[in-house]
């Protein structure tokens, strides 16, 4: 509204973001809630003597628990405002600082343990040869956008959010490719870490919650004495990854409303978090629910070209929603408002001030304006149907 005018239509880019948080964390929190329930039955070696096929049938339990998935998703909710209401020092930065460090020991470990696993070179293979036939060019590429906007929190304002509390002269350009650079190694890492663990248990590595919710566990059960001890590691590793985000996401909607409608930082926290809270649960009681379960998969069955025949349930509507549309539109809109519409002056001393990295403006603006929103806009047409990459 500032770089623009009162009442601009770019705003819609900036309640996208805010929109984003909502609905993201709305059910990002749900499956953060799962992961603190595997990693509580980790710590109390639940999977000690379990059989394959009753871990296998645990997932689908928890999923089909309404009860169970709403009091961890409430649970997780409950941390994650706590820690946005204690503000950015005392709060984000102060549990921040000791998350991570915390998570990439984990990893760390992890990662000893899949190196002489016995599955290291199978994990590699999987993780870096092409395979032609699973590759649908336009879904797989919209995807590999939806997880690069969604890893670095682009497109949903997190990171415009987080840039306002940086000094004028702090080194943008730099801060942001460090932070690419190493999102990407610990995204490796985190590959190296799990593919190696189901190949050595001679197991599939299925995508989605199964890889982690099944597969996983049963391979860790299968390990004996080390898996117990790796199995929390994991689980602890995830629960924290998780919650640093949700973090991000809540911190959003929280500063949108002190900055524009006066709350105080508990008040902004602790609505926007309620009210975050109570829309994840449709997705908590999703698999257990006709409403949410069953008749949201009959209702988006009805437009196939998107859901598939079967269609999908309400959580699963909710990701969709956000990394096929808010995301990339989100991305696409802050490119065309940066590149076309804020003051070129203005645009290139936010780049310039304190930057180490002045060099790349020129290249920077052509990928605002051309590169990145072209793409963005075809990979949206192939996904609506208006069009056909894949031949």
């Amino acid at each position: 509204r500032s770089l623009s005018r009162s009442k601009s239509p770019w705003m819609v880019v900036g309640w996208m973001g805010v929109v984003a948080a909502f609905v993201i964390l709305s059910y990002y929190s749900v499956v953060a809630g799962w992961c603190m329930h595997y990693a509580w039955h980790a710590v109390t070696e639940t999977f000690n003597g379990m059989s394959n096929e009753e871990i296998e049938g645990m997932f689908g339990a928890v999923y089909a628990n309404p009860a169970l998935s709403t009091m961890w998703h409430l649970i997780f909710m409950g941390i994650t405002i706590s820690i946005v209401v204690a503000g950015i020092k005392e709060g984000i930065e102060l549990w921040v600082k000791i998350l991570m460090p915390v998570l990439l020991g984990l990893l760390m470990i992890l990662l000893v343990y899949s190196i002489q696993s016995g599955g290291f070179m199978d994990g590699l293979r999987y993780l870096f040869t092409p395979d032609p036939e699973q590759f649908e060019f336009g879904r797989s590429s919209l995807a590999a956008l939806g997880q690069g906007l969604f890893t670095l929190s682009v497109g949903m304002g997190a990171l415009i959010t987080y840039g306002s509390y940086l000094r004028r002269d702090d080194d943008l350009t730099a801060t942001t490719t460090t932070v690419g650079g190493v999102d990407t190694v610990i995204a490796l890492l985190a590959g190296l870490v799990i593919f190696p663990i189901v190949f050595a248990a001679m197991l599939e590595p299925d995508a989605g919650p199964g890889l982690v919710f099944v597969t996983l566990p049963i391979a860790f059960a299968d390990m004996g004495g080390a898996g117990m001890l790796l199995a929390p590691v994991f689980f602890i590793l995830l629960t924290f990854a998780a919650l640093t985000s949700a973090i991000s996401l809540l911190e959003v909607a929280t500063a949108y409303f002190i900055d524009e409608r006066g709350w105080t930082r508990t008040k902004a926290a602790l609505g926007t978090g309620g009210l975050i809270a109570a829309l994840g649960i449709p997705s908590a009681v999703a698999g257990g629910s006709a409403l949410f379960g069953e008749g949201m998969a009959n209702l988006t069955s009805r437009v196939p070209i998107l859901f598939g025949e079967d269609g999908v349930g309400w959580l699963d509507l909710m990701d969709y929603f956000a990394e096929s549309w808010l995301l990339p539109l989100g991305a696409m809109g802050i490119s065309l408002f940066v590149g076309w519409r804020v003051p070129s002056d203005a645009r290139e001393a936010g780049f310039k001030a304190g930057s180490s990295l002045k060099w790349l403006y020129p290249g920077w603006v052509v990928l605002l304006r051309y590169v990145i929103p072209i793409i963005i806009f075809v990979l949206f047409l192939n996904e609506i149907g208006m069009i056909d990459l894949n031949n």
